[in-house]
């Protein structure tokens, strides 16, 4: 039986704010004052993004791995780099 079908999510839009995600019908909202570690980021290595699970996003050359609650609830994971 074929698992569910996830769409391969999609940096939509770079701004001096943040980055904004298509992931399946959703669209996300990471600003940079949350997820720093993407702020000095090049374009390519921020567009360069995997789904390795439903609730799972990766990107391998910043090696950041976050789960999408996270990104859409970050007040409930209060650990923030400052990188």
């Amino acid at each position: 039986m074929p698992g569910t079908a996830i769409s391969a999510p999609e940096v939509t839009h770079v701004s001096k704010h943040g980055l904004w995600l298509l992931r399946d019908d959703e669209e996300l909202f990471l600003p940079f004052e949350q997820f720093p570690w993407f702020r000095k980021a090049t374009i390519e290595q921020i567009t360069h993004v995997e789904a390795p699970g439903p609730d799972h996003l990766y990107w391998p050359e910043l090696d950041i791995d976050l789960a999408v609650e996270s990104i859409r609830h970050p007040e409930a994971f209060p650990l923030i780099s400052h990188g």
